[in-house]
């Protein structure tokens, strides 16, 4: 029908180009951010899930940093520890030559005053190694391996792994200091890592030298003993490491299949709804032209 207050032609012209003009202006978008989803209207669900996984992905990258950091502080601590047992091992090798029979006192003096020098090194590496500066090894208060630590392992709050030193009889770092204190004789082998005033005795004589090798020998087995259980946990921090690493890459990947946009796909799309819009603007342009023929039926 020919008529000049309605053009259906013209209409439906006007409609397809805002439909495609919608869509282009779409692709367009999506090609210049590289992601698929730019608001929630383009897609609500998968914004939501990849929301979800994007803050799963940015905590798991903060524990991933959290056990190198944590393993770190076990290294520093179980190096120290290391250091300690060369000493006692040196110390243990005085006492043996001591308790031997062919040492004279002049002998002995001079291994006593070796054992004296050893000892406070090792008093001091026990009170004063520290790890961004907190002791680690003393039994002070705020010394981080004399209490329950939790390490946060994951993105969740129950993703936690705890190492306690402060208990568990011999295996505890008290027991440590006990035996360690039994080899230091008149020093104070304290919180603080001081020391007493004096020189010590323990492998002054043949007796008292013969005494110590036992409780050297046990000082030895308690300090690789929490080694052990420092090792302990190094080794499943960095396993935890390794997975989380797996667990990131796999939820970045299903989160950018999700986000990022299929770019042969959308310049596919792109190109298509560009020659639409052409050919939509031309047939509106040809559907205008209309109004003028029912003029002609007037002439």
């Amino acid at each position: 029908m020919l008529s000049l207050h309605t053009n259906n032609a013209a209409l439906s012209a006007q409609n397809s180009l805002t439909r495609t003009q919608t869509s282009l202006s779409t692709s367009m978008t999506r090609l210049s951010t590289g992601y698929r989803i730019n608001s929630a209207m383009d897609d609500a669900a998968g914004l939501q899930i990849a929301t979800r996984l994007k803050a799963q992905t940015s905590g798991m990258a903060v524990a991933m940093r959290n056990t190198q950091n944590s393993v770190s502080m076990l290294q520093t601590a179980e190096g120290a520890l290391s250091e300690v047992t060369n000493i006692l091992t040196r110390m243990k090798d005085l006492a043996t030559q001591s308790a031997d029979g062919s040492s004279s006192a002049a002998d002995r003096t001079a291994m006593q005053s070796e054992y004296d020098a050893l000892t406070d090194e090792m008093t001091n590496i026990v009170g004063n190694t520290s790890f961004g500066g907190t002791t680690l090894l003393s039994t002070k208060s705020d010394s981080k391996l004399n209490a329950s630590i939790d390490f946060q392992i994951g993105a969740s709050a129950s993703e936690k792994m705890t190492l306690d030193l402060s208990s568990g009889g011999t295996a505890a770092l008290s027991g440590m200091h006990t035996k360690l204190g039994a080899v230091a004789t008149v020093h104070t082998f304290g919180a603080d890592g001081t020391l007493g005033s004096g020189t010590g005795t323990a492998i002054s004589t043949a007796t008292l030298a013969n005494g110590a090798i036992t409780k050297l020998s046990d000082a030895i087995d308690s300090v690789a003993t929490v080694r052990s259980s420092l090792g302990a946990a190094a080794n499943r921090l960095d396993h935890v490491y390794n997975n989380l690493s797996n667990i990131s890459s796999n939820t970045e990947a299903a989160s950018g299949r999700i986000m990022d946009v299929d770019f042969a796909t959308e310049t596919a799309k792109m190109t298509s709804n560009q020659m639409l819009m052409q050919a939509g603007t031309a047939m509106l342009k040809q559907s205008n032209s209309m109004s003028s023929m029912v003029m002609s039926l007037l002439q």
